[in-house]
């Protein structure tokens, strides 16, 4: 939420002063809004005002505690205060109570807080300095956010994303890499009658699959693929590898692929129609090289590595403007 700055913080933002002044307290603020969703302090306010003896009651903590953090989230503009006690602003009734979206907050919050403290050591040697996936299984509460999240995204994407893909007409077979929840090879095989689909990902994050659709736990950098697809799935995967090794994976995509089969690629562009977009798949891409040696590579860079295939085509998607689906058709090895 934006935050309202007086005439002091004005000149500090300006030459007058750091304008890292601002910045902190935009991290002040992301933090407390963080505390008040753990703590229950925005669902203690659903049902209208509390003064801070009903709020800490409602919330459990203590009050001289919930009050400073109140009168904070007051001046960050998550909260307002009256003689009626403290309220919800219509934002924070919106965004966080009883919204998908604090899964979204509470996930970066610990990104930003604690997955970033080595994010020196990995600029400066330039290798991760922190195993993203360990961390998250070292974090169950935050690995179910993070998958909560996967899952949110397909639910949101899969519709808009399956008319979009070539499937042969008859009995066709489809490998879903790094597919988790399933719910992209769930949407293509419910379009699809006489498709079949294999979901290969970690154990953890595999989810319940579906008619036609199995889940298969597998390292997909390592385990054998297999042959015969007719289309697989790269969503949301090439970024999260260095070049050398999403070469490597595409090369053995091309190799489980039958000739005439197609590749569906879907990544973020680099650029973005917004200032907002734009720092954040820059912030996105910085997070990605520091927990998985990887990065936001963008349409061009991709479609150099796709040497194998043919056909390449482009699609920005509506419902989510900064990704792009990419598609390629399998050529047979040794034609040029």
């Amino acid at each position: 939420m934006p935050i309202e700055l007086g005439d002091d913080e004005q000149a500090y933002a300006s030459n007058e002063a750091p304008a890292s002044f601002a910045d902190m307290l935009g991290t002040a603020a992301y933090r407390c809004a963080a505390a008040a969703m753990r703590l229950g302090v925005f669902g203690a306010l659903r049902n209208g005002a509390l003064r801070a003896p009903g709020l800490a009651s409602a919330a459990g903590v203590d009050e001289r505690g919930v009050t400073i953090l109140a009168d904070a989230l007051v001046s960050f503009g998550y909260l307002t205060v009256s003689d009626d006690g403290y309220a919800l602003t219509p934002l924070s009734d919106k965004w966080l109570v009883d919204s998908p979206y604090t899964t979204v907050e509470l996930f970066w919050q610990r990104v930003m807080f604690e997955l970033w403290d080595g994010l020196e050591d990995s600029v400066r040697t330039g290798k991760p300095a922190v195993d993203f996936y360990q961390w998250l299984a070292d974090r169950p509460e935050t690995s179910e956010q993070f998958q909560s999240m996967l899952d949110g995204h397909g639910q949101l994407l899969a519709a808009e994303l399956a008319p979009l893909i070539p499937v042969p007409s008859g009995p066709a077979r489809l490998l879903d890499l790094g597919g988790g929840h399933g719910r992209y090879s769930m949407a293509l095989c419910e379009r699809h009658p006489a498709l079949s689909a294999t979901v290969m990902d970690y154990e953890s994050a595999l989810g319940p699959g579906g008619e036609r659709v199995t889940m298969a736990p597998g390292n997909y950098l390592e385990t054998d693929l297999g042959t015969g697809y007719d289309v697989v799935l790269l969503f949301n995967v090439l970024h999260g590898h260095p070049e050398a090794g999403n070469r490597a994976l595409l090369d053995r995509v091309a190799a489980a692929l039958n000739p005439g089969g197609v590749v569906a690629i879907l990544e973020h562009g680099r650029d973005a129609p917004g200032p907002a977009d734009v720092s954040f798949l820059r912030t996105f891409s910085l997070n990605l090289f520091h927990g998985q040696n990887g990065e936001v590579y963008g349409l061009d860079r991709i479609a150099g590595w796709l040497s194998d295939f043919r056909e390449v085509t482009t699609t920005q998607l509506r419902n989510s403007p900064t990704q792009y689906l990419i598609t390629a058709v399998a050529q047979s090895r040794g034609a040029g």
